[in-house]
């Protein structure tokens, strides 16, 4: 029987959907690429994949999952079977250069940026950058790596000393500072392709904006569910952390909905910033989005709900 095939590599990030896979009668297997074997010479099983490999998949110790999975997908693809979320959406998940690239071809403004190998490479390239500025991992996800950095002598102390993050791809980026009025980034969630819904993120915390009711431990900043302490789950101001934006209208929604379509993806949180002016500033597509259940409860509105009826969707579609 035909069914729907899950590829992820974080048990605790699934509960959601399984939930809604449960609640519609849908039926599934789950794919956990951490390693493995792939039979290339066989013929993958009918159905519909959904592919939800995390850039930040080195984190839980699962250094190769996005590189297994890519090869997965091409074999998966190769017998013509539906991926939601296919190879070039992986391809976009593992590296923030490779989605401005795709976004500044649909005239989406990106944050500039210089990428580095090589710490005194770093140095170098930040020089050219106003002061203060960003330092973030491209292969990343929860905000890994992501600094402010004041002046070249605290960036100096920081690549010299044993806090530095070394970038799991080795590639670290330099950004400009995008300076808001107010402490707050917003992210607007699709479903199969259409937009669900924005989010505001209040950034006061810091800039792990993970939105899962379950993240990892280490993630001092990211805020969820019940379980998490006070001080990680809501900002100074009181306010929920997260909430979801009522009647959100902009036109870069149209632009983002032709970008995920030209370039294989159909579930995707898309963050921007806006400076005082107003002007946006795009600087992370998700393709293995999450959402945050005190938003979505307060809102009355649950995307995982959406991905399960998408997926089922595709898949009464593809028997």
């Amino acid at each position: 029987m035909a069914k729907i095939y899950v590829i992820h590599e974080n048990d605790e990030w699934l509960e959601p959907l399984r939930l809604a896979f449960a609640d519609q009668a849908l039926p599934y297997e789950e794919w956990f690429l951490s390693d493995g074997t792939l039979a290339f010479s066989s013929e993958p099983p009918r159905g519909v994949y959904y592919n939800r490999m995390s850039a930040s998949s080195h984190t839980r110790g699962h250094r190769y999952g996005p590189e297994f999975t890519a090869a997965v997908l091409a074999w998966l693809e190769m017998h013509g079977r539906r991926v939601v979320n296919n190879g070039r959406a992986l391809q976009l998940e593992v590296s923030k250069i490779a989605q401005y690239a795709a976004l500044a071809r649909h005239g989406i403004r990106t944050p500039r940026t210089a990428a580095a190998v090589g710490r005194e490479h770093i140095l170098e390239v930040a020089r050219e950058f106003s002061r203060p500025f960003i330092t973030k991992h491209n292969r990343a996800g929860k905000g890994l790596g992501v600094r402010l950095i004041h002046d070249l002598d605290a960036l100096k102390q920081y690549v010299d000393s044993d806090g530095f993050e070394e970038p799991v791809d080795g590639i670290t980026l330099i950004q400009e500072y995008i300076r808001a009025p107010e402490p707050f980034i917003t992210r607007v969630e699709f479903v199969g392709g259409k937009f669900m819904y924005a989010v505001r993120v209040d950034t006061s915390l810091g800039f792990e904006l993970c939105p899962a009711d379950v993240c990892e431990v280490s993630d001092a900043l990211c805020p969820v569910g019940d379980t998490a302490a006070a001080v990680a789950s809501a900002p100074v101001s009181g306010t929920p952390r997260f909430r979801i934006v009522k009647d959100f209208d902009h036109p870069i929604i149209e632009r983002y909905q032709r970008f995920i379509a030209d370039n294989g993806i159909e579930v995707a949180g898309i963050e921007f910033i806006a400076d005082a002016t107003g002007a946006l500033y795009t600087y992370d597509v998700n393709t293995n989005t999450n959402y945050n259940g005190a938003a979505e409860a307060e809102a009355g509105i649950f995307a995982m709900r959406e991905v399960a009826r998408h997926l089922g969707k595709e898949l009464s579609e593809s028997r």
